[in-house]
């Protein structure tokens, strides 16, 4: 690895599990993985503990500064599973901006984003979630360059959809590909940056 005293993991977190490694609540945490973290590691990024899929890892503490608190968004894809098929009108709605409550109680209106139905969206990994055979389901890939508390569910609550499953699979230039659940990947600190395009 570089000469660099800071090191870089991608983690395919997997479902029912914080982006933490320390909490008071009994809950499943990063550092319950089969891998071994170095000291000062933290996560970039969080994803809820329901959500699945790719997550930073670092010993770096600019990286949350650099990637989600510059002026320039940063493009964050995500492969999300809804209940119900979604018409062209609702798909169009996410595009233009859906309004939802946020912290504090106020509404917040999403920017413009890229949201399309997935036929197949060659997961390589199996659902956690028991699929209901009557009940039809809809694969969007939506990417994003903001990220509230939630947004993406938020978003398709807004739409009047319920996400059954949230799987985010790329930032930027930054892909989970077929990383398995609970899986880490060291990353080169010059791929890490060049790819996240910081």
């Amino acid at each position: 690895m570089s000469s660099s005293p800071h090191r870089y993991f991608i983690l395919n977190k997997p479902y029912n599990m914080v982006s933490q490694f320390v909490s008071s609540h009994t809950v499943n945490l990063l550092g319950d993985l089969d891998f071994k973290f170095p000291e000062g590691i933290h996560a970039i990024g969080r994803l809820d503990n329901l959500s699945e899929g790719l997550l930073i890892l670092t010993t770096n503490k600019k990286i949350t500064s650099l990637l989600f608190e510059s002026k320039r968004g940063h493009r964050r894809t995500y492969l999300v599973l809804v209940n119900h098929a979604v018409t062209e009108e609702r798909l169009q709605l996410l595009r233009d901006g859906v309004s939802f409550r946020i912290r504090g109680g106020d509404y917040y209106s999403s920017n413009f984003c890229e949201a399309e139905i997935v036929t197949n969206p060659q997961i390589a990994f199996p659902s956690p979630y028991v699929m209901t055979e009557n009940i039809q389901y809809t694969w969007l890939r939506i990417t994003l360059t903001e990220g509230k508390f939630h947004q993406v569910r938020k978003m398709m609550a807004a739409i009047h959809h319920r996400c059954k499953r949230l799987i985010r699979v790329s930032i930027e230039d930054l892909m989970l590909s077929d990383l398995q659940p609970g899986c880490v990947r060291e990353i080169e600190e010059t791929d890490f940056f060049r790819l996240l395009k910081i």
